[in-house]
């Protein structure tokens, strides 16, 4: 893993592990490497976290001195910075978010022209200069460049979304939850330009409250509106808007797997699916693919992570992927995961078939799944003790095709995952449990988190 940039950019508590002093440098690498035979030009967005203000004030200066020139889409989503990128013709794209963190936290994430997650070597080349492995020369004079205010970039990408709906949404009452976040000024003018009656909750950020108590990672305030309203269906999006998770009419969760396979089959139905494959991580529940197995639609499962899901669905042409955590991509449509484009597709999927979404995501039966993170003495040793692994193939022989165990390592947290899934809570915990206990019994164990 690289020393600063994980899976999904640089992340951490704003100016303890990211400080404005790395977000000038950033920028200056960042202009002066795609400035080189012509004068750069970088988009940027912002989420509404306090600190997202600082790191865009300091992105701007190190990419001006460098002589890039900085367009500004101001407070916008992950996905419009991708949109933008890849259809106005930048260098790259950068996004100060922290996602679905607390406000505490920010991050920079980068893209490429194309709107992608940004390829290694730059990653690389970033670190490296960051680390002091080099001097960048300050432009002067004529070769300072300018900070754009493109607050127009933001607007395409919203006649955008509107114009990917092939139906009208009139007569249909419906809830979002803005996390306090990124589609706060967004999300409201898409349903309601396409005829819905909205109901927003979580909508008036202070720099303080994205993703409080709210927003995709807290459905619980969705799930209540959407039941004392007597609505048709909610959205609740995560701080920068590239994950979206929906509450049916009576107030049940539908979560990215149902999401995945309601739309799925729908392609399926349509013709326009063709023989691709639905694109999972390996923490998508069990439940889905027994029941993409009973429509005849196959599947990959990949590393956790969209960065993952992505690079299988263009390596093998497939159409959708995504995570359980509503971090859904439509590949035909976007090159990340977007929220709001993820809402369009459920409520056309929806109002095309004339049913209701608890009715489209009904043949899905989640199994119960219990996850535990626990902090071991060695990530690395504990998943090769042969006590610990021994444990694990009981436990898998055991559930058979009933169910599965999954142990893996965090990608950003100290800690092992042990995860199982049956047709019963009481024996997920059953073989959790028992794997935990095979770590203690070899003094591997630390503490459950």
């Amino acid at each position: 893993m690289a020393k600063y940039f994980g899976t999904d950019g640089f992340r951490g508590e704003a100016n303890v592990v990211l400080t404005a002093e790395h977000a000038f440098r950033i920028g200056l690498f960042l202009g002066w490497y795609y400035g080189r035979d012509h004068r750069a030009r970088i988009v940027i967005g912002k989420d509404t976290r306090r600190s997202s203000y600082m790191f865009e004030a300091a992105l701007n200066a190190g990419l001006t001195a460098a002589g890039a020139d900085a367009y500004t889409l101001h407070v916008t989503t992950t996905p419009s910075v991708s949109y933008v990128a890849r259809t106005e013709d930048f260098d790259c794209g950068i996004m100060i978010s922290a996602r679905h963190n607390p406000y505490q936290d920010n991050g920079i994430k980068l893209l490429n022209g194309n709107g992608e997650k940004m390829e290694d070597e730059v990653i690389d080349a970033v670190e490296a200069y960051l680390d002091g492995g080099m001097e960048i020369p300050l432009a002067t004079g004529s070769g300072i460049g300018r900070i754009v205010d493109y607050a127009a970039g933001r607007n395409r990408y919203i006649g955008y979304l509107i114009s990917l709906s092939t139906v009208s949404f009139r007569g249909v009452r419906v809830g979002l939850d803005c996390a306090n976040g990124s589609t706060w000024q967004i999300a409201k003018n898409v349903f309601d330009a396409l005829g819905a009656d909205t109901y927003v909750i979580h909508n008036t950020p202070d720099g303080m409250n994205v993703n409080e108590n709210c927003g995709s990672t807290h459905i619980e305030s969705l799930q209540a509106l959407v039941r004392e309203k007597g609505l048709d269906l909610g959205f609740a999006f995560d701080g920068d808007a590239d994950r979206c998770l929906a509450v049916d009419e009576k107030g049940n969760v539908v979560n990215g797997d149902a999401i995945m396979y309601l739309y799925a089959r729908h392609m399926k139905e349509k013709g326009t699916l063709g023989d691709t494959k639905v694109v999972t991580t390996v923490m998508s529940n069990f439940g889905l693919y027994k029941a993409l197995d009973e429509i005849g639609i196959g599947y990959e499962k990949t590393a956790v992570g969209d960065r993952y899901v992505y690079e299988n669905m263009v390596k093998n042409d497939h159409l959708i992927g995504g995570e359980q955590s509503g971090h859904i991509i439509f590949r035909k449509y976007a090159a990340t995961g977007d929220g709001l484009i993820t809402a369009l597709k459920v409520m056309q999927c929806m109002l095309s078939k004339k049913m209701k979404l608890s009715e489209l995501a009904a043949p899905m039966v989640m199994y119960p799944q219990i996850l535990k993170n626990v902090i071991v003495t060695d990530k690395d040793a504990t998943l090769a003790d042969p006590a610990v692994q021994a444990a694990v193939k009981r436990a898998e022989e055991e559930l058979g095709d009933t169910g599965r165990i999954l142990l893996r390592k965090s990608g950003t947290e100290p800690v092992l995952r042990v995860m199982a899934e049956a047709e019963t809570e009481e024996a997920c915990r059953e073989k959790v449990d028992a794997i935990i206990e095979a770590m203690a019994a070899r003094g591997l164990l630390v503490r459950v988190k």
